[in-house]
């Protein structure tokens, strides 16, 4: 049994060119909540361009993905390229819908409880577990190649110029992207927290500030209300998207979250 719960804000701009996924549900604004079973896919999309093709890009991706009749047998990096080659043939079509992409990250529990993490781009997977917070997903861009070939210093990552600069995302023409996808077996352990969020909040929120957030003793949703609050305090000029779950023994009834 899983309790989810999200939150996709605008924040300063104009629009939200983010949107969230849980299951069949998909929101582009405002909060979302559920209790759900395996099978299920959940995910975010952050998406490029600006205003309307960021929008349509971000929802479209995610309305493609939850018609996927997901089970422990769905290739999904296959499935993630054949919704980037949809959304990239989409953008040529009209000059309103040009040079529209977005990134996508989330989770999959199949039937057997299996959990399965997938990225494209720099949105992020994030587990708390045991009061600790740890990034699952790989940023895919340019600081995180140089860092990793050891061209600058995680100092350096974090103030680089380019640190913006993102690979090739969902709707790409010039190359496809690598979506990245990892089997982690165990799952989720009871009372993990899997944070799935736009980089509007991994941008202005530091991993102590998430820590701290999520350890204070308040109901699920208004701690990341509380996350948000504090992207936006932080001088946050992004939209904002946090999605949750949180795993729960199925014999033991979901608390008052």
């Amino acid at each position: 049994m899983y309790y989810c719960c999200g939150i996709t804000e605008k924040g300063i701009r104009p629009h939200n060119e983010d949107a969230m996924m849980l299951g069949d549900i998909i929101k582009t604004e405002g909060m979302v909540q559920d209790v759900l079973s395996g099978p299920f896919l959940a995910a975010v999309c952050d998406g490029v361009s600006g205003e309307n093709a960021g929008e349509l890009a971000s929802r479209t991706c995610l309305e493609l993905l939850a018609d996927t009749p997901y089970e422990a047998r769905v290739n999904l990096k296959r499935r993630i390229l054949e919704i980037h080659t949809e959304i990239s043939e989409q953008s040529v079509m009209q000059s309103s819908t040009a040079g529209m992409q977005t990134t996508l990250c989330g989770i999959g529990i199949d039937e057997n409880d299996v959990m399965h993490c997938y990225n494209v781009g720099d949105s992020r997977l994030y587990r708390y577990r045991n009061s600790t917070l740890e990034q699952i997903s790989r940023d895919q861009t340019l600081v995180q190649m140089l860092y990793e070939e050891g061209t600058i210093s995680i100092e350096e990552k974090n103030s680089h110029i380019h640190r913006h600069i993102v690979l090739p995302v969902i709707g790409n023409l010039d190359a496809e992207p690598k979506p990245e996808v990892s089997a982690y077996p165990d799952g989720m352990r009871s009372g993990d927290v899997m944070l799935l969020c736009s980089d509007g909040l991994s941008d202005y929120v530091t991993p102590f500030e998430i820590e701290e957030i999520l350890a204070r003793p308040k109901p699920l949703p208004q701690r990341v209300r509380d996350l948000v609050v504090q992207a936006l305090s932080n001088g946050g000029k992004d939209n904002i998207t946090i999605l949750t779950i949180v795993r729960y023994p199925n014999e033991v009834p979901v608390p008052n979250l």
